[in-house]
């Protein structure tokens, strides 16, 4: 082949190559499957001792992230000053955090994290599950249950893996004024995953109001993060449990007021308890948080479990008119 045709030839190779989509990052939905891609499952996750907290976050490629909190974990003792972080990377079976510059520095394996602070004092923290107060709770009286694993007849389109859990990218067929809803929510472990495509999906109350679902283990704690009201509210404190851990949301809406001519008289407003900790208390919406559901207005709405491209998986809803 001549040189003249083969250069065309190796450009178009060249070209069609850089245009091609790159692949997703692997989610996983099981710890089996976790495991089986290697280390970081298990690394990842929070370690505490009396006066101390600390967060290792699983970043793929082999890196790590820990971030260490003074008195204790966020919502079990943190005192909210400032954390220190620092990043770190795999070595062998263990996470290796070098530090230096007034930085933590440690290693993490076997269910210890090791090392010393930011001041040069050591310590030894234990790996620590922790699990919702509220997770599983049973409906009260005059609640509504909505998803109880059995079917997702209450839910548009509403399907159910093998596991009978509820996916996202569903509403509720029936609508909802003031009152409580709980539910559990399922985050996957998506450790390449970053900002809004680590676990994505949301809880949208009366389809206007969301309080955001995402895999923010460890993460500031932003209004687009879990646990904020999009885009309008941070959480008070980052309840987010690492990934593969069942987690909660007890959320009161009071709903906005409106006039007889349809002007609104106040703003609705979201008290939400994740995990068990207070992160909103009687926050203020002053308008729908998203163009992807209702525009405010005097009429109820549907609860909507959004679709954002991750797989989340939802159980035990149920809703509680006000009275």
């Amino acid at each position: 082949m001549k040189t003249s045709l083969l250069l065309p030839l190796l450009l178009a190779v060249s070209l069609n190559a850089a245009d091609a989509p790159k692949p997703k990052p692997a989610a996983y939905l099981t710890e089996a499957e976790a495991r089986a891609a290697g280390p970081d499952y298990d690394l990842q996750g929070e370690y505490a001792d009396a006066g101390l907290g600390a967060q290792v976050i699983a970043l793929g490629d082999s890196k790590f992230r820990l971030v260490l909190h003074t008195g204790g974990l966020p919502g079990a003792g943190w005192d909210k000053s400032a954390k220190a972080e620092v990043e770190g990377a795999l070595d062998g079976a263990k996470a290796v955090f070098k530090g230096g510059e007034g930085k933590p520095s440690g290693e993490v394996a076997g269910g210890l994290l090791s090392g010393k602070d930011a001041a040069g004092k050591a310590f030894k923290l234990i790996k620590v599950f922790r699990q919702s107060p509220t997770l599983l709770a049973k409906p009260p009286a005059g609640a509504k249950v909505l998803f109880d694993g059995s079917s997702a007849d209450a839910w548009q389109n509403g399907k159910l893996d093998d596991r009978k859990l509820l996916r996202c990218g569903t509403k509720s067929k029936d609508t909802i004024e003031s009152g409580t809803l709980h539910i559990e929510f399922f985050l996957p472990f998506k450790p390449l995953g970053r900002g809004q495509d680590r676990g994505n999906s949301g809880v949208y109350l009366q389809d206007r109001y969301e309080v955001q679902v995402l895999d923010s283990f460890g993460l500031k704690g932003e209004n687009n993060e879990c646990g904020g009201i999009y885009s309008k509210h941070r959480p008070a404190v980052n309840m987010c449990l690492p990934a593969l851990t069942w987690q909660t949301y007890d959320i009161e809406l009071v709903s906005a007021q409106f006039d007889a001519a349809g002007m609104k008289t106040k703003d609705a407003t979201l008290t939400v308890k994740h995990n068990g900790v207070l992160i909103h208390d009687k926050a203020p919406v002053n308008s729908s948080t998203t163009a992807a559901g209702l525009k405010e207005g005097p009429t109820p709405g549907p609860i909507q479990l959004q679709d954002h491209g991750n797989p989340i998986f939802y159980r035990n809803i149920w809703w509680l008119p006000a009275k």
